[in-house]
């Protein structure tokens, strides 16, 4: 959520900027500075009718034992009148706060300077590449159908249990998703994340505070009787658990690791592109979340995007680096790279990562600070990336690594599988 001190400070420039992300924002920013100046006011006139109000009491005192009834009957009604009148400025001033946190949720993150100018997917920036792609020839099958050729993965079991979208993964396949989970915990934590598991299902309180309500409310799966949302991504309970904190300046940056089930109700998913793992509604990922220091966060940011570069180049899975235009980015990004493998069979690109800064933007709707050497406090940035999702990078690697024989394995993997061939 932005401040309304970016905002009342520049918001013509806030305005253009958030032109950047398609987003018109003159009419909601005139709303918020309009709003937020009948706050202001209302708030100066209740501190004037307190203070008068004090002031009268303490005169009441006096008038009373100096035997002035009539004058100390006259200041109560005054003082009565003047409770009455702030008991209106308290509900005016109610009502403004739930009129602008409204009004402010609805407004997308700033996007970075270095986010470049554009609409779609296509308008989006390639930063660096690299792997090798595979020859395959003609006779390379998708990984769906190579799923079925060794039973790995049965997408009709899931639709019978469940629905569309919710796989069953059987035997090399499910040791295969285990041991790619396992491969990225233990690389996370040799790079200095701390593992933590949290929960599945969260609050609305936590949607709101990383952003993914009111913004993504259609694209998560509601329990309603208990009020409780199924998580879309680690990134929520994980940043959650800094909401309503101050922080040490010495203990930043804090880096955590989670693995977890993500779910997605990819409201309107269909076609060839979703065809087996290309997109689920059930999923397992692993997820990187840092909270740092304002002035550190975009090393931060390079520091995640090199780390992620590793895990791929380990896969030995072709890649490329996007940096995400203005149309592109996400609600709460100030500026994304996402990663892409390449599926040699499909002949296309699979994306596998977002890694993403969203400077002070969770942190104001978290109310997450840290705390300076010289007691003063002020917001954190928050920043997170898949570290990574599995169904697409095991899309990848069933399809780029066929052979007459069966499956290789990368050599990384082995000591996680178990075994360095499917057949």
């Amino acid at each position: 959520m932005l401040t309304l001190k970016a905002i009342s400070d520049n918001p013509e420039e806030v305005i253009k900027k958030l032109a950047k992300k398609h987003f018109d924002g003159k009419e909601t920013i005139e709303s918020v500075l309009n709003i937020d100046a009948l706050r202001r006011q209302t708030q100066t006139s209740l501190d004037s009718n307190l203070a008068e109000q004090n002031k009268l009491s303490k005169e009441i005192g006096i008038l009373m034992k100096e035997g002035k009834k009539s004058e100390a009957e006259a200041a109560k009604n005054k003082v009565a009148e003047i409770k009455e009148s702030s008991k209106l400025f308290e509900e005016t001033l109610r009502q403004a706060e739930e009129d602008l946190y409204a009004l402010l949720v609805l407004i997308p993150n700033l996007p970075a300077d270095s986010v470049p100018e554009g609409k779609v997917a296509e308008d989006n920036v390639v930063e660096k590449t690299g792997g090798v792609t595979p020859d395959l020839g003609k006779e390379a099958l998708p990984h769906w159908e190579l799923a079925k050729k060794y039973d790995l993965i049965d997408f009709e079991l899931g639709v019978k249990i469940t629905g569309a979208g919710f796989p069953v993964y059987k035997g090399k396949g499910a040791r295969l998703q285990r041991a790619l989970i396992n491969f990225f915990l233990d690389k996370a934590l040799a790079a200095g994340y701390a593992e933590v598991q949290p929960p599945y299902v969260v609050n609305a309180a936590s949607g709101y505070g990383t952003g993914q309500l009111p913004d993504k409310e259609g694209m998560m799966y509601h329990a309603t009787v208990d009020d409780l949302y199924l998580i879309p991504t680690a990134e929520v309970p994980v940043t959650n658990m800094y909401r309503d904190m101050i922080v040490e300046e010495k203990d930043l940056p804090i880096k955590n690791v989670a693995y977890s089930a993500c779910f997605r109700r990819e409201a309107g998913s269909y076609g060839k592109d979703v065809r087996g793992l290309n997109r689920l509604h059930q999923f397992d990922k692993v997820e990187v979340v840092r909270i740092d220091k304002p002035e550190h966060s975009y090393e931060s940011l390079k520091e995640m995007v090199d780390y992620v570069q590793s895990l791929v180049d380990e896969l030995q899975l072709p890649w490329r680096i996007l940096r995400l235009c203005g149309g592109d980015m996400s609600f709460t990004s100030a500026l994304t790279f996402d990663f892409e493998v390449f599926s040699a069979a499909q002949e296309r690109w699979l994306e596998v990562s977002s890694v993403s800064n969203f400077e002070s933007y969770q942190a104001n709707r978290l109310k997450c600070r840290y705390r300076t050497a010289d007691k003063k406090t002020q917001l954190v940035h928050t920043l997170n990336g898949s570290a990574l999702a599995l169904p697409r990078i095991v899309a990848a690697l069933l399809e780029n690594n066929q052979t007459p024989e069966g499956i290789k394995i990368p050599e990384a993997l082995v000591p996680y599988t178990g075994f360095s061939i499917i057949n």
